[in-house]
């Protein structure tokens, strides 16, 4: 019953109330991304959800779109700004997603969602992660963030599902709340932390085959 209807039910209703008081501060980020990027203050990638489905998850937008003379991105430490590195750190850049949540296509509490490309990745018992909505923040998150391997960010995932109930999400919420405030396992770019997850799996693949 918790997770069918009162957890989804509450997480609508604390995101829309959230998001009604947070709008002053949501419309100020807005305008100074708008102004200081000369477009929109949003980033929209597609993410899968529950049960594998697509949604577009929404944050607001920290890097710029500086290609080199190739026509490529360049690297994310020099795309990202002074502001987005601000937004990042005090994890304001995660207001947005207040949307997905009164959309019913996140919760405040779940495994984050993770680009489509890595889907065909997972393995079944790593599927486990599709069977809830995914999260802006999670058990994986509050046990080291983007610190934790691969295998052991999956983990906690699984960790999470099988043992979810209001006692649980309460410990995340709480967990969440306290590193945020010390600013702790935060990294403003995880790429230079975290190698992608379809490479880390190919590679993996390539371990197991010499």
């Amino acid at each position: 019953m918790y997770k069918k209807l009162i957890k989804p039910g509450t997480d609508i209703f604390l995101a829309l109330m959230m998001f009604l008081c947070l709008f002053p501060v949501f419309a100020l980020i807005s305008a100074i991304l708008y102004i200081s990027l000369k477009g929109t203050p949003f980033f929209m990638q597609e993410r899968n959800g529950y049960e594998g489905s697509v949604f577009r998850v929404i944050k607001f937008r920290t890097m710029t779109d500086e290609k080199d003379k190739y026509g490529k991105l360049l690297p994310n430490a020099k795309r990202l700004t002074f502001i987005g590195r601000i937004l990042r750190r005090s994890s304001l850049d995660e207001i947005p997603q207040l949307i997905n949540i009164i959309k019913g296509n996140m919760s405040f509490i779940g495994p984050r969602p993770l680009p489509v490309r890595y889907y065909s990745f997972f393995n079944d018992e790593e599927q486990k992660r599709f069977s809830v909505l995914p999260g802006i923040s999670g058990l994986a998150q509050v046990s080291g963030r983007n610190n934790l391997m691969w295998d052991e960010r999956l983990a906690k995932d699984i960790e999470y599902v099988d043992n979810l109930d209001l006692k649980m999400d309460l410990r995340v919420l709480f967990l969440t709340f306290k590193k945020v405030v010390n600013r702790d396992d935060i990294a403003v770019d995880p790429t230079e932390i975290m190698i992608d997850f379809d490479v880390y799996k190919n590679s993996m693949g390539r371990d197991e085959k010499t």
